[in-house]
């Protein structure tokens, strides 16, 4: 994959990043509604790809993101500078464990890891998965209950199963979930991904929905290439 992914409003160089741009990061950062929201927080940035995309989604909003790998840090906070939109971008060279703004959010989002490919033997994998993504997903949940205005909206990119547990542990927070995505390969296949936001204290009715990828082999549907069109040079 080459270095420099160019967008229609900005490029992002992926250089000295582990986590290059995907279709996890830009499905969360293109389908959330988030155009009201004057900060944002984008944990877990990498490239930088969600936090610029809603910079450009967001013309008034203020973006914050944490990284905590110091080289992805450092390589988004140059893909910050060098967009249109750097006058009101900030990043922090941390975790979100670490992260001192006093501030609160009217948006947090992520896409964070997931450990389930960490180990070859499928039940020690499975054991650890759960502990290790349960402790990290406990935190996060927490640290958004903390950190969001009192309508504010947390917006996740999960596996299907992990997106079960952590609506549960959300609701011991008071993060209510106010929408569901099903992201499927093609139509009728399994949900690989859940798109989730939760808002605090919200007491309405949640909305489900379904997103497809492709609609034949090596074509995009509409709905993905709607939702990228603002985007992509390719639509």
């Amino acid at each position: 994959m080459a270095s420099i992914f160019q967008f229609k409003e900005f490029a992002v160089d992926q250089s000295d990043c582990a986590m290059k741009i995907n279709t996890d990061a830009v499905l969360l950062a293109s389908l959330v509604h988030v155009e009201s929201s004057e900060r944002i927080l984008d944990i877990g940035t990498g490239t930088g790809v969600i936090a610029l995309m809603l910079a450009q989604r967001c013309a008034d909003s203020e973006v914050i993101a944490v990284e905590i790998d110091p080289a992805a840090a450092k390589r988004a906070a140059i893909n910050f500078r060098n967009s249109n939109f750097g006058d009101r971008m900030v990043m922090h060279a941390c975790s979100f464990q670490d992260f001192t703004d006093t501030g609160s959010f009217d948006f947090i989002i992520s896409n964070p890891p997931f450990y389930t490919d960490s180990l070859h033997n499928p039940d020690a994998r499975k054991k650890l998965a759960r502990h290790t993504d349960l402790q990290f997903f406990n935190e996060l949940l927490t640290f958004a209950a903390d950190k969001l205005q009192v309508d504010g909206q947390l917006a996740l990119i999960v596996p299907k199963l992990l997106a079960d547990e952590l609506k549960e542990i959300a609701e011991t927070l008071d993060l209510c979930l106010k929408e569901e995505i099903q992201i499927r390969s093609f139509e009728g296949d399994a949900i690989i991904r859940k798109i989730i936001v939760f808002q605090k204290a919200y007491r309405g009715v949640s909305t489900v929905s379904d997103f497809i990828i492709y609609e034949a082999k090596g074509v995009y549907s509409e709905m993905y290439k709607t939702a990228l069109r603002p985007y992509f040079l390719a639509f």
